[in-house]
């Protein structure tokens, strides 16, 4: 008979320290879900801007080996010319018999 006051306490403890309630599982929620909602937002912009500048990035790489190969093409012809005008000075210099 001793132990049924105590029992009936522990009852009463564990009953009324029961669930939380779906409102208050939502209001202490809310502020998470708004911050991480916010911050996928923030991702998907990031990733865009990440997205596109690989693309510029991708561009210009492909513009730079473009106007690489338009150089050596550039410097063969010039060493041509340089060869063709270094013969035609030596030329000029040798004496003629």
């Amino acid at each position: 008979m001793k132990l049924a006051p105590a029992v009936v306490l522990l009852a009463g403890a564990v009953g009324l320290s029961g669930c939380a309630t779906k409102s208050f599982v939502r209001e202490q929620i809310a502020p998470v879900s708004q911050r991480v909602d916010t911050l996928e937002a923030r991702l998907q912009e990031t990733d865009g801007t990440a997205k596109t500048a690989l693309a510029e990035a991708q561009a210009a790489s492909q513009t730079a080996q473009a106007n690489g190969q338009r150089i050596d093409q550039l410097g063969a012809r010039v060493d041509g010319a340089e060869q063709r005008i270094a013969a035609q000075e030596n030329a000029r210099k040798r004496p003629r018999n």
